[in-house]
């Protein structure tokens, strides 16, 4: 866990990231690293705007351009595959058999999730196995730099903005360093939330005080809380066309990842 400092960012430290009197007030965004500091720069003034706070605004200026994150933003193949081939690729049937054991161990768990939040086991278990594996590999990237450099990169950069506003105060609040390693998009955890979701649906499950979605118990309970919150109306389908496909899609935007995990989620749930 992050070590709770506050200690003032010094004064070059404050200039480096354009937070003094006469430096750049904006910066445009960019198709290469030569422009990031120049960002970072800028961006700064608005995170503090937002009231992002010193630890934050600290793990940004230490943020380096993330190359390995862009070459897989611009190479994600598998999302443009048949259905049946994205579930083959993905090894939809061991997340099946694996999810239905993983349920059968702990049913009071998932029991509990379904009678607070409304959402069946079947699918909580279907989108982390499809993520990480149910925990095996949640990742290699630093999230600050993974998540800042998508929201400085041009290809999508107003969308990943709040959610490098989200990671700045996840650091702020000590959820997350500097050096959290998450998947190449800035997502984190045993379901790879991104951040500004994190910090928005975030659920301390497990009662230690704090949520941390390296934790299993916190990371499920959060992504039931965000199906719900997104719409997830307890008791109805979740099949394509029936209603809460609508709160699946809020969760991903690939359309044969969406069907993939309701087909998934059924497929547990069916078993046991």
């Amino acid at each position: 866990m992050m070590s709770r400092w506050s200690r003032p960012i010094a004064a070059f430290s404050l200039f480096a990231l354009g937070l003094l009197p006469g430096t750049a007030t904006a910066a445009p965004c960019g198709n290469n690293g030569s422009g990031f500091a120049a960002w970072k720069a800028a961006f700064a003034q608005e995170a503090a705007r937002a009231g992002v706070g010193n630890r934050g605004l600290q793990a940004l200026a230490n943020a380096q351009y993330a190359s390995r994150t862009i070459a897989a933003d611009r190479n994600q193949k598998s999302f443009k595959y048949s259905l049946d081939k994205f579930m083959q690729v993905r090894g939809a049937s061991t997340i099946v058999a694996q999810g239905r054991t993983r349920k059968a161990r702990n049913p009071q768990f998932y029991n509990a999730l379904e009678q607070r939040y409304g959402v069946p086991a079947g699918v909580l278990i279907a989108i982390h196995g499809m993520e990480t594996g149910f925990g095996g590999f949640m990742g290699d990237s630093r999230v600050v730099s993974a998540i800042t450099t998508l929201a400085y990169d041009c290809r999508r950069s107003a969308f990943f903005v709040p959610h490098a506003i989200g990671a700045l105060k996840l650091v702020d609040q000590g959820t997350i360093t500097g050096d959290t390693r998450g998947a190449k998009h800035g997502e984190l955890g045993h379901t790879q939330f991104l951040p500004g979701n994190a910090l928005k649906y975030g659920v301390d499950a497990n009662g230690d005080g704090r949520v941390d979605f390296y934790d299993q118990a916190d990371a499920l309970a959060s992504t039931a809380n965000y199906l719900r919150q997104k719409g997830w109306q307890p008791g109805q389908g979740y099949q394509e066309g029936q209603p809460n496909f609508r709160a699946i899609r809020e969760w991903n935007a690939a359309g044969v990842y969406q069907k993939a995990i309701a087909i998934m989620a059924a497929e547990i749930d069916a078993g046991g």
